[in-house]
């Protein structure tokens, strides 16, 4: 459970599932599902907002497993890996502002030519990359890349989301609990403060973990974001007189859960859009709304990081990491135009649940995701075919490239 590849497999296999049975005869079954509560409201006195249907709790709780994850790879990155150079790690964070500018552009300009103005608040919709598909696309199509091209995805991802979120909190959250709020981030400091003792336990770990998630809940904010700011705080350098940094020994301990619960549940929950009900595919599809969040997510990212990529190491000083070459950049936009879990969380708040164009929005953001799912793959397998060069970011010093995609998976199986 892993290897990503295994992941990706599980995840991309639990989407269709989800696709199949939303669109089946037993559809009714399968929203009812989805919509099933479960959890307590108070807890004593105290509202706590944890009645939550099985699809909020796999978007807003599972997936907090896999964006602490996350935050413990991306702390790895910057502390003692690829990204601990600030000329390289801006990269990809201002390539994740390009990518986001971009389809915000292409959609607003969309809706208005097609003469659907009223849909100009999902501006944000096609925005949002979903990090734990395109990891997954990338963990089954990319083996042989430098494992370089990952981090860049990932922390291009990860920057997008957490950009994203923010634009959720500005523009489309009607109040945030300021009280909820800072008691999460006190929470988040004491688990951070605990995880570096000498000897950490788990079952003192795993609570303050819920606790924090709960609080970053009730506040208004999205809820994953407390799973990125936990992972920060591990240690990324062995401490205490140990071998290993517990960023790599946590990520080693949750990643099975993760990969083999967290994203395959969210999966099926997040990826059964109904096409069938709502005047049939053709009506829904011919929305405005649908071609400009398709634009958005497939053309609108390509155009924004790649460009911005472009600008970036032309006019200042930042550069790519070591092995990554421009044209690795092609499949990564590509993977970037996969919207799902935040697009599909901002077309339900720009539309309302019952609207006309909430239908349209989430099959187009099905669409998007597939086509950018698709061409990234194929681009992963063109990128691994082609010849490499010996400086390949082109900052006139010889590329130092050691891992690649799929090697650690590899050497497990021999």
């Amino acid at each position: 459970m892993s290897r990503e590849t295994t992941g990706g497999a599980l995840l991309i296999g639990a989407a269709i599932i989800a696709l199949v049975f939303a669109n089946s005869p037993w559809r009714e079954t399968y929203e009812a599902l989805a919509q099933t509560v479960v959890g307590p409201a108070y807890i004593g006195p105290v509202y706590v907002h944890l009645d939550l249907s099985l699809a909020k709790w796999a978007a807003d709780g599972l997936l907090a497993i896999f964006f602490f994850v996350v935050g413990l790879e991306l702390k790895q990155e910057f502390v003692a890996g690829s990204l601990r150079n600030p000329k390289q790690a801006g990269v990809p964070m201002l390539a994740a502002v390009g990518g986001m500018v971009v389809p915000a552009a292409i959609y607003a300009v969309m809706v208005i030519t097609l003469g659907d103005s009223g849909a100009l608040h999902g501006w944000a919709i096609p925005t949002a990359t979903d990090i734990a598909f395109a990891v997954a696309v990338l963990a089954v199509f990319g083996k042989g890349l430098p494992v370089a091209i990952r981090t860049f995805l990932l922390t291009l991802a990860v920057v997008d989301d957490l950009l994203a979120i923010t634009v959720i909190a500005v523009f489309y959250t009607e109040e945030i609990h300021f009280g909820a709020l800072a008691a999460s981030l006190l929470v988040i400091a004491v688990f951070g403060w605990y995880v570096r003792t000498r000897s950490p336990k788990w079952w003192l770990l795993v609570p303050l973990f819920f606790v924090a998630w709960a609080l970053m809940h009730a506040s208004g904010v999205h809820a994953t974001v407390a799973g990125v700011l936990m992972g920060f705080t591990v240690a990324a350098r062995p401490t205490h007189g140990e071998d290993e940094a517990r960023t790599s020994r946590y990520e080693h301990a949750v990643k099975p859960w993760s990969q083999g619960l967290a994203l395959p549940i969210f999966a099926f929950f997040s990826a059964g859009v109904n096409l069938v009900d709502g005047g049939g595919p053709a009506e829904i599809l011919s929305q405005p709304v649908v071609f400009a969040i398709v634009g958005g997510l497939v053309v609108g990212k390509l155009v924004g990081i790649l460009g911005t990529t472009w600008l970036v190491t032309r006019i200042t000083p930042l550069r790519l990491a070591q092995g990554i070459g421009v044209r690795d950049l092609l499949p990564v936009a590509f993977l970037a135009g996969i919207g799902f879990t935040v697009s599909l969380l901002i077309a339900e708040l720009s539309f309302g649940e019952d609207s006309e164009h909430t239908v349209g929005a989430k099959a187009a953001i099905l669409i998007a995701s597939v086509i950018a799912a698709v061409l990234g793959a194929v681009m992963l397998r063109w990128d691994a075919k082609q010849e490499r060069g010996p400086d390949m970011n082109r900052d006139d010093l010889p590329d130092e490239v050691t891992t690649f995609i799929g090697d650690e998976e590899d050497s497990k199986e021999h």
